[in-house]
């Protein structure tokens, strides 16, 4: 039955997009793509009626149920009959706010994916965010997962547009294979180019509070440079070098636009990072929290962990890592949790929570890198995520900064709602709220 909703699904979407000729900007990669979707959004959203991903739909269902500008029909015979009398109206009758750009963020999770994608909705513009270890159970290595990923800009017409990250060497490998305009971003040597990145907070008003932390909007700062011109960056709530890469891309689209840099930038105040997704939430006992629970891997792992490093807390406060297992990392899962053991050290984490089973190796490593130094007692580790919850509450004090990762399996951010200073906005500021997950 999927499959014939499949290729109806797909018979439709074409049909709209040969009707309304919208250019298609395409979004792929390992990491980053919803991100960079979002901050697209802000940015193209300024001059065009655009349209962009609903939720995470970006695979065969998900991509067309975008195209035509509904949710899913789940279970219900009634709604898809719904969908599809939408479909056949715009079909049948032009609409005129139907939108003149369409950013599709384009998934992977088994091999001829992007093809298939890249197919029924051709990109005008594609952007590769990055290629790291993830889905190797399915693409077997970094090749594997470069050569499905790929097609987004490998398959662009000549009139078209490859925006790359200059910073990937992985992704900028496809350079030759390169046969229409290209555009790199990055912070080292790229056409769109960021300069240093740092954390500060704006002052709000009336704000009487004796903790400082919670009088600012904190996010991320840096400096862009396109051809010649330089302006400074803001991305408000969101931390992590992975949310200027976000910004980056969604830049170099706009300046391929020849959307003015300034009016870009101050775009980009609107950008918000997708829920979980290295959000700053307040958590009880006036302490922070970074929510990166909607997923993990080596490399998302890493990022986190690095803007964590760059966060100067005042003396005697604590950086504690609740981190979950990285799932669907094949025969490297163990070597990979390892790693990140002696990332979490090197990186000045105070305090490790480690959950899962996967994740015991993670706990080892950072003990055998010195967390545990001194009978210590600064690594923890639990099977379940629930008493890792109840442990974390007693554990946190004023002032302390808590990072909450994993991968989706793990469930993680049910921790988060544990600890957040008003659970009564949980549906608003976290994933997974829908009475679907929370039934599993």
């Amino acid at each position: 039955m999927r499959k014939i909703l499949q290729k109806i699904l797909r018979l439709i979407a074409k049909k709209i997009i040969n009707k309304y000729q919208p250019e298609i900007v395409g979004i792929t990669g390992s990491v980053g793509k919803t991100s960079t979707k979002e901050a697209l959004y802000a940015v193209l959203s300024i001059v065009f009626n655009c349209r962009r991903n609903i939720k995470s739909y970006n695979n065969e269902i998900g991509l067309p149920l975008t195209i035509i500008g509904t949710e899913t029909g789940g279970n219900s015979l009634w709604k898809w009959l719904k969908i599809f009398y939408k479909a056949a109206k715009l079909l049948i009758i032009k609409d005129e706010a139907y939108p003149r750009v369409l950013i599709l963020e384009m998934g992977a999770d088994k091999i001829g994916d992007i093809e298939y994608l890249v197919e029924m909705a051709p990109p005008k513009i594609g952007v590769l965010t990055a290629i790291a270890e993830s889905h190797l159970q399915i693409f077997k290595d970094l090749k594997g997962v470069l050569k499905e990923k790929e097609k987004i800009v490998t398959q662009l017409p000549k009139e078209g547009i490859a925006i790359l990250n200059a910073d990937d060497e992985n992704v900028m490998s496809l350079k030759s294979k390169i046969n229409s305009r290209l555009i790199t971003f990055g912070f080292i040597d790229a056409d769109v180019k960021a300069g240093e990145l740092f954390f500060s907070g704006l002052e709000d008003e009336f704000c009487e509070t004796q903790y400082e932390w919670e009088c600012k909007t904190w996010g991320t700062n840096f400096k862009v440079s396109y051809a010649g011109s330089a302006v400074p960056v803001f991305l408000p709530h969101c931390f992590g070098k992975q949310h200027a890469y976000a910004a980056l891309a969604a830049i170099a689209v706009g300046v391929a636009y020849k959307i003015n840099l300034v009016d870009i930038a101050e775009s980009l105040r609107q950008y918000r990072a997708p829920k979980g997704r290295m959000n700053l939430i307040a958590g009880i006992k006036h302490t922070m929290i970074i929510d990166d629970s909607y997923n993990s891997s080596p490399a998302a792992l890493m990022a986190a962990l690095g803007a964590i490093k760059m966060i100067n807390l005042p003396v005697g406060k604590r950086k504690i890592a609740v981190l979950g297992d990285m799932l669907e990392l094949g025969d490297k899962s163990n070597a990979a949790h390892r790693e990140m053991g002696f990332k979490v050290v090197e990186n000045g984490i105070d305090y490790l929570i480690a959950v899962g089973k996967e994740s015991k190796a993670l706990a080892d490593a950072a003990i055998e890198a010195g967390l545990n130094a001194n009978n210590a007692d600064k690594v923890k580790y639990f099977e379940d995520a629930a008493k890792a919850g109840v442990f974390l509450q007693n554990l946190i004090v004023s002032g302390d900064l808590i990072l909450v990762k994993g991968s989706q399996g793990m469930r993680l951010e049910n921790i988060v709602k544990e600890i957040m200073a008003e659970p009564e906005k949980a549906k608003d500021l976290l994933v997974r709220q829908t009475g679907e997950w929370e039934r599993r």
